[in-house]
């Protein structure tokens, strides 16, 4: 049989890691409201994938435009960078995020993004 005391740190764990995501998300959203806020940070420009299929902007508005193929402007809305991470607000609805892993490295929704130079 199983030992209970192990189950149930285990389920506290898995609560904690659950809820430490949440409070970053929340704290994430609140700072972005329901407006894009202009951005002053190293990542500003477009950023791309290495294959060149995906072209995401992020603009200094605070907004983001990004492009799959010959889909100009397939996904738009707001973004939030904190440090090196970096929240998105799709005008649909859809939340992502991602790491800047190096200034000109961005991992993002499975993806590894570039600095176009």
């Amino acid at each position: 049989m199983s030992n209970p005391l192990a189950i149930i740190v285990a389920i506290i764990i898995a609560t904690a890691a659950s809820l430490g995501a949440a409070v970053h998300l929340a704290k994430a959203e609140d700072s972005m409201n329901t407006q894009a806020q202009a951005q002053n940070h190293p990542y500003l420009g477009m950023w791309v994938t290495g294959d060149d299929r995906i072209r995401q902007e992020l603009l200094p508005s605070g907004r983001y435009d990004e492009a799959r193929g010959n889909r100009k402007s397939a996904y738009q809305g707001r973004y939030l960078v904190t440090g090196t991470h970096i929240d998105y607000w799709d005008d649909t609805g859809f939340t992502a995020d991602g790491t800047f892993v190096e200034n000109d490295v961005l991992h993002h929704g499975g993806m590894i993004f570039y600095r176009e130079k």
